[in-house]
């Protein structure tokens, strides 16, 4: 019997995720340690990708973030909240004007976000928790 002819290969993998795996260690989160260590990543690449949608990271950050987020939704669970409704608490909780957080993100698409007409990005959930020090997750629909 002949195995399945496989369209990846599976030992250039292999050396590719050792050498990967000995930088970043990815993997579910079972503590707080790992959570804090794949927060620490997700933080670094947000620094590095930004708010470009197609940087060559972007990819990675998604799925780190999807990892902390799973993390956070079983351990540090809170009623589910729209991340518009969020973001608007943190706003009117720090007697904030949609102008001061133009560092982050114009007022136009603010004002978007907070009436359900946009979306709110990874790069810019990861803006918005560096402004408000709150876990980017916070801005992630469940």
């Amino acid at each position: 019997m002949q195995a399945a002819q496989s369209p990846f290969d599976i030992h250039a993998i292999q050396s590719s995720w050792a050498a990967f795996d000995s930088m970043v260690h990815l993997r579910p989160i079972h503590d707080e340690a790992g959570h804090a260590q794949m927060v620490a990543l997700m933080n670094s690449l947000l620094d590095v990708v930004g708010e470009e949608e197609d940087h060559a990271l972007s990819g990675l950050l998604e799925l780190v973030g999807d990892v902390v987020s799973r993390y956070e939704q079983e351990h540090h669970a809170i009623e589910a909240v729209a991340p518009k409704d969020s973001l608007r608490f943190l706003i009117e909780a720090r007697n904030l004007r949609q102008e001061d957080l133009a560092c982050v993100v114009p007022q136009g698409n603010l004002s978007a976000i907070l009436a359900g007409k946009r979306k709110i990005s990874a790069a810019l959930a990861g803006k918005l928790g560096k402004f408000f020090g709150v876990s980017p997750a916070l801005f992630v629909p469940r």
